[in-house]
């Protein structure tokens, strides 16, 4: 069986885990108590053989995880705001309506157009930049170097700016936590804050060092395309971006799984450095957020794996712990 790599990403005060069978999100509520939510993850997505199959998984599993973590991060957004609160009677307003949340119905079209958006910023902007630099520079190989230089600045350029936003200086300290957390358990130590603070808060599977992959990646998969007309050129570049993701993930794991070598370790360099921009030093809390919701999809999957079977995981349940 193939080692199961556990996960997760941070959101609005608190962290996400996913573990085999169930995701695990603790959140900090405004009265300072953890609020743990869980639920079972989608069998099809991620126990059906067809797609675990290399290439064909990571572009399902990027979808999955978009709406998965949108979702989430919904979720934490409405508990840390205490717009919702999981612990309070189930009270409606003066109009017997209940209390409005952030999201809701109106999230699937806001992802939808914030892909919309960042597709276009970040693969058809610079291919039309660099298409009005092909007097200068041809549209060969440097056209396809200079595009996706482009696409790294605006990335390096967009990491740099929201770090600078206290609110996301906040996330990206859960961030910091979230790799810490899985650090210490990846290397045998103990999940308590003193441990887990002790772990690096960079990891080989960071999703910001899989952005960077994605950038260099494009470059090559970009060129199969050539210099077709534009219309052909810029579908190509929003219909391949799945690809691109597909290719990227399977380097990535290549990268965790053999980072004990010398080379592979000097080529993931630059994405574990990039990781500098989008995670922070976590506090105490932080952490504790980080380990409340790793031990608890930790501890599903031994009750599965003592089970020889699926554990009856309800669709959500709650905990609030001190």
């Amino acid at each position: 069986m193939a080692k199961f790599y556990y996960g997760g990403q941070a959101v609005i005060e608190g962290v996400m885990m996913r573990g085999q069978n169930s995701l695990a999100v603790a959140i900090r509520k405004p009265d300072q108590n953890i609020y743990v939510y869980e639920e079972k993850l989608t069998p099809k997505i991620y126990q059906n053989k067809l797609f675990r199959l290399p290439f064909l998984r990571g572009m399902i599993l990027m979808w999955e995880v978009l709406g998965l973590g949108s979702r989430i991060l919904t979720l934490s957004a409405n508990v840390a705001t205490g717009a919702l609160d999981p612990d309070a009677p189930k009270e409606t307003t003066e109009k017997g309506e209940k209390p409005e949340m952030i999201g809701g119905a109106g999230m699937v079209g806001s992802l939808l157009v914030s892909l919309s958006i960042a597709v276009a910023v970040f693969f058809v902007g610079p291919m039309l930049v660099a298409n009005l630099l092909q007097p200068l520079i041809g549209g060969g190989w440097l056209n396809l170097l200079v595009e996706g230089g482009i696409r790294l600045l605006l990335l390096l350029g967009y990491l740099y700016f929201i770090g600078r936003i206290p609110d996301i200086q906040r996330v990206f300290g859960y961030h910091g936590a979230e790799h810490k957390a899985i650090n210490a358990m990846e290397h045998g130590q103990p999940l308590d804050v003193a441990h887990v603070r002790q772990a690096t808060r960079l990891h080989t599977r960071c999703g910001t060092g899989f952005i960077l992959i994605v950038a260099v990646i494009s470059i090559f998969v970009f060129a199969l395309v050539g210099s077709p007309i534009w219309p052909i050129k810029i579908l190509s570049r929003i219909l391949l971006v799945p690809v691109v993701a597909g290719i990227a993930y399977e380097v990535m794991r290549l990268g965790a799984n053999f980072y004990h070598v010398p080379l592979v370790r000097w080529l993931l360099t630059p994405a574990l450095a990039l990781q500098g921009l989008t995670t922070r030093e976590p506090d105490d809390g932080m952490i504790e957020c980080a380990i409340a919701a790793l031990e608890r999809v930790l501890q599903r999957d031994k009750e599965a794996e003592s089970a020889h079977d699926e554990v009856p995981v309800n669709d959500r349940r709650v905990v609030t712990e001190k």
